[in-house]
């Protein structure tokens, strides 16, 4: 079920890009208007699930993006951002929750993928530049038992069985479209030099899917909020 859904969205991603492309004059992608950038992220996941829980995560991850410019101040760009954490099932509540490696049940690699539009300013006369965007974006998950568990008492058949805590969490966030949470940020540009930008963001995910989802979570919990380095090579093409 997993792999059909990631196979269905990552098909829908990759033609909605092919046919953004196609409507782009030729004589425009002949101009020099493309660039890449590498990410280094922090992300805190906000949770609260009171003191029986372990804290929320604060995850490291590392990411790319692509950016065309179509006007002298507006690009579009696709991002992708990768992180991996443990997750464990609160049977009491009902929602997986992140956790520390003892209490473990699955292992949640997340590629959050973004379209975003970006607005890009000149700041002063040194090439640095202020940007804000926003877009649509998925954390489109892979949710696989974690890595070491191997012992008869971490599959006993009762509720704390980690691989039924493993079916469970994927079914909770591939269910009812919780994979969807729009982004929006802003950061800024520093040229290192003539090719290369030093760049900061900060940036925001919503939990949109509360609107339309009854799971007794927390109101702060599926929030993201992330800062990021990135080293951007402009007009790499």
């Amino acid at each position: 079920m997993q792999k059909k859904s990631l196979t269905k969205i990552s098909k829908l991603l990759f033609v909605s890009f092919l046919f953004f492309f196609a409507l782009i004059p030729l004589e425009t992608v002949s101009a020099n208007i493309f660039s890449w950038a590498l990410h280094g992220n922090i992300f805190y996941f906000a949770a609260d699930n009171g003191v029986d829980s372990d804290p929320a995560p604060i995850i490291p991850s590392g990411g790319f993006s692509l950016a065309l410019q179509l006007m002298k101040h507006f690009k579009i760009e696709f991002t992708e951002d990768i992180y991996f954490t443990n997750y464990q099932l609160n049977t009491t509540l009902g929602y997986p929750m992140a956790c520390n490696q003892e209490e473990r049940s699955a292992l949640v690699i997340g590629f959050i993928t973004a379209f975003q539009a970006t607005g890009f300013f000149p700041i002063g006369s040194n090439g640095a530049v202020f940007r804000v965007f926003g877009g649509p974006a998925a954390d489109l998950r892979i949710v696989t038992l974690a890595v070491g568990l191997n012992h008869p008492s971490d599959f006993q058949g009762d509720d704390r069985d980690a691989q039924k805590q493993t079916d469970a969490i994927r079914n909770f966030f591939w269910s009812e479209a919780r994979w969807f949470m729009p982004v929006a940020g802003f950061g800024f540009d520093f040229p290192i030099n003539e090719k290369f930008l030093l760049g900061f963001d900060l940036r925001t995910w919503f939990p949109v899917y509360k609107l339309w989802t009854n799971d007794n979570t927390p109101a702060i919990d599926g929030w993201r909020f992330g800062a990021n380095l990135r080293i951007t090579v402009r007009n790499s093409i």
